[in-house]
């Protein structure tokens, strides 16, 4: 199976800080993989190199065999860690301007993630709370038909009650083909939708595996992994 995402001797400083340190990395296709480590890691700077907000140091990151660029984006639909949303703006409104801009928006689906969790169109955002606004990104992120989904600490704003629905948004709104990578410092509520996982500390890849790998061969969670490998 080929790789969507792939990082060859990445490397990323901000002046003299080293935020990721020659890592290389294979991500293949058809995947839920989870990107996991503590805040500071470097997790959010290799998200945001992969979907062409920053640059490189050194070496190269390259989506679907290219680096990034006008090409990559069209493929891969990126949720920060923070919003970005103009809160004066209504939901319907939204929904319009993604479909205006994205040839994959299934506007039709995004009304049915809204229906499903009881988010008016036709509200502003200024009238949401913190943790509806971050379901309203993610279902717009969700309801494109792209190849690799980059979700930025997508359950660390929504209280636990919430974190269920939006895992199983996830999980059912991605073609067979298309993968997710999820940056999370919250393993054990994110774990069990995970195909595979990647363990970043101090801008370095720790580990990779397959869950099934870590469960089986290991017998623990990956959770418990985590906390061995980095003693937390």
């Amino acid at each position: 199976m080929d790789a969507i995402l792939e990082c060859k001797s990445l490397t990323k400083r901000y002046g003299d800080q080293l935020a990721l340190n020659a890592i290389n990395l294979s991500i293949p296709r058809g995947k839920i993989v989870g990107l996991l480590g503590s805040n500071g890691s470097g997790k959010t700077t290799l998200i945001k190199l992969a979907s062409g907000l920053l640059t490189p140091t050194g070496g190269e990151i390259l989506i679907g065999g290219k680096a990034p660029s006008i090409e990559t984006k069209n493929i891969v639909s990126y949720l920060p860690d923070k919003n970005y949303l103009n809160d004066w703006m209504k939901v319907c409104d939204i929904i319009e301007f993604f479909k205006d801009f994205y040839q994959d928006f299934d506007d039709a689906k995004a009304y049915e993630m809204l229906k499903r969790l009881g988010i008016n169109s036709a509200d502003r955002l200024k009238s949401m709370s913190k943790g509806t606004k971050e379901k309203v990104q993610l279902i717009l992120v969700m309801s494109r038909k792209a190849e690799l989904y980059l979700l930025d600490e997508p359950i660390g704003g929504v209280d636990p009650a919430a974190r269920d629905y939006i895992l199983n948004t996830i999980i059912t709104n991605y073609s067979d083909n298309a993968t997710v990578l999820i940056s999370t410092h919250l393993i054990a509520d994110i774990e069990r939708v995970l195909d595979e996982v990647v363990f970043i500390a101090n801008g370095q890849v720790a580990l990779t595996s397959s869950v099934d790998d870590i469960r089986e061969k290991q017998g623990k969670s990956v959770d418990s992994l985590f906390r061995e490998v980095f003693k937390c």
